[in-house]
């Protein structure tokens, strides 16, 4: 990078204490010796995530999310030729390549992606509404095609409605972190939750949408920490969004040598055949029944299967 001793000078490091990091898909990075790490956007197309990202930080810091905070964000192009960000520089692993796994890890995140869908609804820059569509007419077009038999369409379609009595669709949108995959989840040496990086797909929507990159394994360990879990509303909206998903990139093409789990076409079903072949914890089971009421005998349980 031709630019390197104009920012060496400009954030007090030696030219040679600059080095790209490998990876990234929007961005081209750098540590900026110890403590910075600067962001450049790889084209045109993600220069507005990025500023995106510096008006939800801010946000989610002082919600109690913790992510590096900024301290530096210059859209002259005078030192580079797009708007680049420098960031705290956190020393920690992403989950993906952590050797641990701390048993605190996933209660610990949950009550961080708590905070932030906890955020007031409000206007913030670059950061847009997503909406949930149906995934029927998606089962419906697999079926025409020849991708799924008609009776599995039946089932699905079938499992779709029976999801829908779980959760309130047309509940307020919650701010997403929007990539929330172990790439982005960084731990400590022990496998603690150290922090969540990387804002650049931030949005208002759904919140089961959130869980929808994560393992159903992981999600399920996650829940408690968020909320009291049990009850099901997140579950069933979590799984909504796994089978929308993973039908949705069913007839996709294979992508190879990718870092997230999701990438292949047939990922998300076959985690969720594995999560659901596992003797998942309660009331995972159940969101496939008509409700948790279908198995008790007792008047007193609502539609959604809730006893008193």
């Amino acid at each position: 990078m031709t630019t390197i001793p104009a920012l060496a000078a400009r954030y007090g490091v030696r030219p040679d204490q600059i080095h790209e990091v490998p990876g990234g898909v929007a961005n081209r990075t750098y540590t900026l010796g110890d403590h910075l790490f600067l962001r450049i956007p790889r084209s045109q197309e993600f220069e507005a995530d990025l500023v995106k990202e510096v008006a939800i930080i801010p946000v989610a810091r002082a919600a109690g999310v913790r992510t590096p905070a900024i301290v530096d964000f210059d859209d002259t192009r005078a030192l580079v030729d797009a708007p680049y960000l420098v960031m705290e520089r956190i020393h920690a692993t992403d989950l993906v390549d952590s050797p641990a796994e701390h048993p605190s890890l996933w209660l610990e995140l949950g009550e961080q992606v708590h905070r932030l869908h906890d955020i007031e609804a409000q206007h913030l820059d670059g950061v847009p509404t997503d909406e949930d569509s149906d995934p029927r007419p998606t089962v419906d077009r697999l079926a025409a095609d020849g991708f799924i038999d008609a009776g599995t369409a039946k089932w699905l379609l079938a499992w779709f409605d029976r999801l829908a009595t779980w959760f309130d669709r047309a509940a307020p949108k919650v701010l997403l972190h929007g990539d929330l995959a172990a790439q982005n989840v960084m731990v400590d040496q022990d496998g603690r939750f150290h922090a969540l990086i990387d804002w650049g797909d931030a949005a208002w929507g759904p919140a089961g949408a959130e869980f929808a990159k994560l393992r159903l394994e992981q999600v399920a360990r996650l829940l408690p920490g968020y909320r009291q879990a049990g009850h099901g509303e997140l579950e069933a909206a979590a799984l909504w969004f796994h089978l929308s998903w993973g039908l949705s990139n069913l007839t996709g093409p294979p992508r190879q040598n990718q870092r997230h789990w999701t990438a292949p076409p047939t990922s998300r079903l076959l985690g969720v055949l594995r999560f659901f072949a596992s003797d998942p914890p309660s009331p995972w089971p159940e969101l496939g029944s008509r409700s948790m009421a279908a198995s008790s005998p007792s008047s007193d349980c609502d539609r959604r299967g809730f006893c008193p």
